[in-house]
């Protein structure tokens, strides 16, 4: 991990704040420092020519034409007057000890602090058919796709590579829009080796009751043109030939124009519980390996959850607004909405973690769950029952047992 940063410079008078990144956390740190008083310049770096946008909508209400682009926009009336953009440009290096970032168009940015927000990026899979295969992650990605679909005919089959969240939210949309998805998913069933044995058990058979077909154990060998349409080779099944193929197979931290810059980079850039990688220079969101106090002890963790990159840019903001990074407990939280179904989850288990049902069933479409590790609470996890999550989150606060739990059921509330 990162070295603890002894000593936090804070905001003042003459501080300059480059933000690397255009996405959530970059903006969410924009908006916090102002909220919390920091008048000076800041400059906003970003490779997408867009402004910050909102990425869940893309794979749901932008898929399905629910909403248009401007619909997504983070920034919002005077805000986007108080920073210097630098959009369409991406950050190419940096120099740590001059605190300059360098851009790719040869030009540079150099402040007094530096955040790195840079995110993730869809990860390719490399088939012949190359681009034609298409991804779905950044607003450009849905435009690209949204126009492909224009141009099939309601009914089309529609391959989706991938069974996870991503996977999953395309396949429902494309559904919606009256298009045939099938999903090709490599385990024996989706989320898997996200929420464990038991979790993806149940969750089995949603695709099915939505009339999606979902095809497990699936290994795509090539994608190759037939004309119009693409071909997936699936080795030792059937091909599947449709009119667009889209991948869902998960995402890559941008970290690599960091390689020559002395931080500590493995799966994302290493910080400390200021969320600093080295002085002045900080790395917040779906980019940052930062130690999580989670009830199990202390864990190294990279999470991709639009909660935890709010909270990493509030945090930022205070640590560099008031020099302390507050005791608040981080509870990471996210949700998907698939197959018609709300699956959310709360905390950090790992799939290996036990797992009990304490609410509902398979047959109500509804129900709630606990994950728990040698006894103490891990997570909890529910199926379209938000109500009875958020009641649980009780669990998260401190260190509760799974006695304990069952004895409290705040579910029940």
């Amino acid at each position: 991990m990162a070295r603890d940063v002894q000593s936090i410079t804070r905001l003042d008078g003459s501080s300059e704040v480059v933000v690397v990144g255009a996405g959530l956390a970059g903006w969410r740190l924009v908006e916090a420092m102002r909220r919390d008083g920091f008048e000076g310049p800041v400059t906003v770096i970003g490779d997408e020519a867009h402004r910050p946008y909102d990425r869940p909508p893309l794979s749901k209400q932008l898929l399905t034409g629910a909403i248009g682009a401007d619909d997504t926009t983070l920034v919002h009336g005077s805000s986007r007057d108080t920073v210097t953009w630098r959009l369409g440009v991406a950050a190419v290096g940096l120099d740590v000890e001059r605190r300059r970032v360098y851009l790719a168009d040869g030009s540079s940015v150099t402040g007094t602090h530096i955040a790195i927000a840079t995110g993730t990026r869809a990860r390719r899979l490399s088939t012949t058919a190359g681009s034609r295969v298409r991804t779905l992650r950044t607003l450009d990605d849905v435009v690209r796709l949204n126009e492909d679909l224009d141009r099939l005919e309601t009914g089309a089959t529609v391959a989706v590579i991938g069974g996870g969240f991503i996977g999953a939210e395309v396949a429902t949309s494309l559904s919606k829009r009256g298009f045939r998805p099938v999903v090709l998913e490599m385990a024996l069933r989706p989320l898997l080796t996200v929420l464990g044995a038991d979790v993806s058990a149940w969750l089995l058979r949603i695709p099915e009751l939505a009339g999606v077909e979902l095809r497990t154990g699936q290994t795509v060998r090539d994608v190759v043109g037939e004309g119009d349409a693409l071909r997936v080779l699936i080795d030792g099944g059937a091909d599947v030939v449709a009119g667009i193929v889209v991948a869902g197979i998960g995402a890559i931290p941008n970290v690599e124009w960091l390689g020559d810059s002395g931080l500590v980079v493995d799966n994302g850039v290493a910080v400390d519980a200021t969320m600093h990688a080295a002085p002045g220079v900080a790395a917040i969101g779906d980019v940052a390996r930062f130690v999580w106090a989670g009830p199990a002890g202390a864990q190294s963790v990279r999470m991709e959850h639009w909660q935890v990159a709010n909270d990493h840019a509030t945090t930022l903001s205070r640590v560099w607004i008031t020099g302390d990074a507050g005791a608040k407990v981080l509870i990471p939280y996210f949700w998907s909405d698939q197959y018609g179904k709300k699956i959310q989850l709360l905390g950090h288990p790992t799939p290996n973690d036990d797992v009990i049902r304490v609410l509902g069933d398979d047959q109500s479409g509804r129900w709630l769950a606990l994950y728990h590790a040698d006894g103490v609470i891990t997570g909890v996890v529910a199926l379209s029952n938000p109500r009875a999550l958020m009641l649980s989150k009780v669990l998260l606060d401190t260190r509760t047992t799974l006695a304990q739990a069952m004895a409290s059921a705040p579910w029940t509330t």
